[in-house]
């Protein structure tokens, strides 16, 4: 498991396990978020098993899937918002790669950070969140 960290109080990571929650909470994580469907993966992968562990660590688990033919919904991006404002400490989401999430949280915080440093938080990684700058920059507009 590698833990991207975008800001001081998020980060990003590519598919976990259960074996991986321990040192997610070692590492100061109070909120697990599931950005990747269970169509992708079976067995321990799947959002149950690691809700079950994150639950039994003490954490907070949200499943908010994205999935990629249709794209960051207006719901997942809104779900994606509520889990950052709601969560009690920092937050790792993972989906496949990471890449969702940090699309999905450059979203949700769209005019309240500026674009350009969601972006590059992403870019960082190698994620594509510049290919979503149209998208971050109308949600801003909206909020402003």
């Amino acid at each position: 498991m590698e833990i991207r960290p975008l800001s001081d109080d998020f980060a990003v990571s590519p598919q976990i396990t259960p074996a991986d929650v321990p040192a997610i909470r070692a590492a100061g994580f109070t909120t697990v978020v599931c950005n990747r469907p269970d169509s992708e993966v079976s067995g321990d992968q799947a959002s149950e098993a690691i809700r079950d562990a994150v639950e039994a660590e003490g954490m907070r688990f949200v499943l908010n899937e994205f999935v990629p033919s249709v794209g960051p919904t207006e719901d997942a991006v809104e779900a994606q918002g509520r889990a950052l404002s709601e969560s009690e400490g920092p937050v790792l989401a993972y989906c496949a790669s990471g890449n969702r999430s940090s699309i999905l949280w450059a979203l949700a915080l769209a005019g309240e950070r500026p674009t350009d440093e969601l972006i590059a938080a992403g870019t960082k990684y190698g994620y594509q969140t510049a290919n979503f700058r149209p998208m971050i920059e109308a949600r801003a507009k909206q909020r402003a």
